[in-house]
């Protein structure tokens, strides 16, 4: 046998091996293949791929890569100011919102999770973990009252405790844990997917507020059943890449009255026969959603004062 055929050839330089986005962090990603998870970074300073994101690589040896193709996205979640994007993830089912009664969670921010879940159509439910906390849990109930109003589902549990009742939501999703520092989406990926050893850690009762956990997102597949994603605490939740029109939709209540307002570019502020200000009044709509469109809707038209090209 000739040396060269007793050496082990290298991989082709067109070679391509399809995988998913399981790690995003900086430029350097980690793609879960039929053979294992290889290391990958892009070319040059491209920084455009999310967990869940379905690639082809170029194998580069020793357990590493180049992400060569992306696959057409079925969805994609990411947030956004006048200057900024920040990929969260892509391919989604559905939208887990993690609230807790402590620390106190804002409701705002729920809506803007919903409002993107909306945005991208996909399915949504919010769970009240630490239900245990029953000093502080009427009012995290009654703050959620408006939403599970809305048709979205709310289940309440204790991830140090018992996940079950989570499960039955989650067979054959790709599903994303969203929510605020502190609010347990690690320790409920720790009992449904008990190998993810995701870190926690305690809340710190000197700021009142949780210890970022998470720093970057990460997917852990399930067993063939679908798979979760755990994404860092969310404090913003910008929605400058949706327009008008989007954001209105986004807000489920306000479909039905959609069109209905005096004048057809109405922005339901102060003029005459608004639709949607009507039914607030009328207490059709609830006036805290009605604030919350408000005040996204003021955040995006800044961020298209300052950045034309949104």
């Amino acid at each position: 046998m000739s040396q060269n055929a007793r050496r082990s050839s290298p991989p082709r330089a067109d070679a391509r091996i399809e995988g998913i986005v399981v790690a995003a962090f900086g430029r350097h990603f980690e793609v879960r293949t039929a053979t294992g998870i290889v290391r990958c970074h892009t070319r040059g300073r491209k920084n455009t791929y999310a967990c869940g994101d379905e690639v082809e690589i170029a194998p580069a040896g020793d357990g590493l890569g180049v992400i060569e193709t992306l696959h057409p996205r079925r969805n994609l979640l990411w947030r956004s100011d006048a200057f900024r994007q920040k990929l969260i993830a892509a391919n989604l089912s559905r939208i887990v919102v993690v609230v807790a009664p402590a620390p106190r969670f804002s409701s705002l921010l729920v809506s803007r999770c919903l409002a993107a879940a909306e945005s991208e159509n996909l399915s949504a439910l919010i769970v009240l973990n630490k239900a245990d906390l029953v000093d502080n849990l009427p009012a995290a109930r009654e703050r959620l009252q408006v939403f599970a109003a809305l048709g979205y589902p709310v289940i309440e549990l204790s991830a140090l405790a018992n996940a079950d009742a989570l499960a039955p939501w989650l067979h054959g999703e790709r599903a994303i844990f969203v929510g605020q520092s502190g609010m347990g989406k690690s320790t409920l990926i720790n009992a449904l997917v008990p190998e993810a050893s995701a870190a926690t850690t305690e809340i710190s009762d000197a700021l009142g507020s949780g210890r970022h956990t998470t720093t970057f997102s990460r997917l852990y597949p399930r067993d063939g059943d679908g798979w979760l994603i755990d994404s860092p605490g969310l404090q913003a939740f910008g929605l400058a890449h949706l327009d008008v029109a989007a954001l209105e939709a986004a807000f489920v209540e306000f479909r039905p009255r959609l069109g209905q307002c005096r004048f057809r570019d109405c922005r339901h502020d102060t003029e005459p026969g608004c639709e949607l200000r009507a039914a607030v009044a009328a207490g059709l709509i609830d006036a805290r959603r009605f604030a919350h469109f408000r005040i996204i809707l003021a955040e995006i038209a800044a961020a298209r004062r300052a950045n034309p090209s949104w």
